[in-house]
């Protein structure tokens, strides 16, 4: 089961058109959860943005025990301390991952609101970010989700789904991750 949550106030159709996207790509049961609070805690004022590393580890400690992997969105902008912003951030191949909303609205740049792109950049991030959390680094394929985005432009020319190569590996660590949550075969069979 793959579990979603917003972190504070999140414009609920994105969380919801992000679950919808990644219930159909990666074909798991998806539940959501929370909402969270907002992260107040992880807000570093000499930055003026928010600790992604702090969110994923309370985001680590409020995952369902029934989630495989938990999805936490939020609309505050996001860092590490070697960059400055990240649209998000995920334990590789573990339990969480977080993207953040803010930098992926036209408005934050300055240019009119187009919610189709805003939407179409959501299921760029959620996907990229699950599929860290599922194991996968970053593709050397340009139009994969999975390839690195350092700006709007690069997220925004990359495509919406997973290479082939990507799509393989990524169904194969959803199915081991589904094997592992119903717990090893009983039936004294071999398989």
């Amino acid at each position: 089961m793959l579990a979603l949550a917003a972190a504070g106030a999140v414009d609920g159709e994105a969380v919801g058109f992000a679950e919808a996207c990644l219930a159909s790509t990666l074909g798991v049961d998806t539940l959501r959860v929370g909402p969270f609070p907002d992260p107040w805690y992880a807000y570093d004022t000499a930055r003026g943005q928010y600790s992604s590393t702090l969110i994923l580890r309370d985001a680590l400690e409020r995952r369902p025990a029934n989630a495989a992997k938990l999805l936490v969105l939020t609309e505050r902008d996001l860092f590490i301390p070697m960059l400055s912003f990240v649209y998000g951030q995920a334990q590789l191949d573990g339990a969480v991952a977080l993207m953040s909303l803010a930098r992926l609205r036209q408005e934050y740049y300055g240019l009119p609101r187009n919610r189709a792109l805003f939407l179409w950049r959501v299921r760029k991030e959620a996907l990229h970010e699950i599929g860290h959390a599922y194991g996968l680094t970053h593709c050397s394929e340009p139009l994969c989700t999975l390839s690195l985005s350092t700006d709007i432009r690069q997220l925004d020319a990359k495509g919406g789904d997973f290479c082939a190569s990507c799509a393989i590996l990524l169904r194969d660590a959803v199915a081991a991750a589904q094997n592992a949550a119903r717990g090893p075969d009983r039936s004294g069979g071999v398989t």
